[in-house]
């Protein structure tokens, strides 16, 4: 395949996810046809299944291209930061900003998200690349920072970093405020709270409270 055909192929696809992405916020995400998005992207419907092979795919591509985003929005902060309260701020502030521009789509979407067995799910098979990107993301924050954990919590902190952040995304889909100020307020009130908890273990009484909840989250991910 030549590069020209290589860059109109690309090009075709980032069409594709576009329209989807704006019928679903005009439309809601289970009226908008795969025939629809063809459609308004000018393009045949196989040509839109080539690319994506059915609505499912498309939101995976969504989830991965908002990840893809947060990574480069979140560069500078990792490369200039070792203090962890800015480090994780940063983070989930960044979040914020990539993902504002979904944020009216992101009620309808969520009704399809929360279905236990839906492939939405973040946490079906299907979302695992874009999940594990993400928590990927939140080891850098933690082994990059200044804290100075035990080595089993600091090897499950990430995951609970990005289980914070699925908190924070539930309250952010609800969230009216302007400018999503109440959500703002969430991330930097509760994250020095969670720098606070990290450092009382180094507190040898509190090691063993420690222990036990690894052990616990261990247990419940087998």
């Amino acid at each position: 395949m030549t590069e020209s055909a290589t860059t109109k192929g690309e090009q075709t696809r980032e069409l594709i996810l576009s329209t989807a992405l704006r019928l679903f916020r005009e439309q809601g995400y289970g009226k908008t046809t795969m025939r629809a998005i063809a459609t308004e992207a000018g393009v045949s419907v196989g040509n839109a299944y080539y690319y994506y092979g059915s609505k499912e795919h498309l939101m995976q591509a969504y989830y991965d291209h908002l990840q893809v985003q947060h990574v480069e929005a979140v560069e500078s902060v990792l490369a200039t930061e070792k203090a962890f309260v800015p480090r994780l701020t940063g983070v989930l502030r960044a979040w914020l900003e990539v993902s504002a521009p979904y944020h009216e789509f992101a009620g309808t979407f969520f009704k399809t998200a929360a279905e236990p067995k839906s492939p939405l799910s973040p946490f079906s098979d299907q979302s695992r690349p874009a999940r594990e990107a993400s928590v990927e993301l939140f080891r850098r924050v933690v082994e990059g920072s200044d804290h100075k954990l035990p080595a089993d919590l600091k090897a499950e902190l990430p995951e609970l970093l990005w289980l914070m952040q699925m908190g924070i995304v539930l309250f952010w889909v609800h969230d009216d405020s302007k400018d999503l100020r109440r959500t703002k307020v969430l991330i930097d009130r509760s994250v020095p709270l969670v720098d606070r908890l990290l450092r009382l273990t180094r507190i040898p009484g509190v090691r063993g409270v420690t222990n036990d909840l690894v052990g616990l989250i261990r247990s419940i991910k087998r």
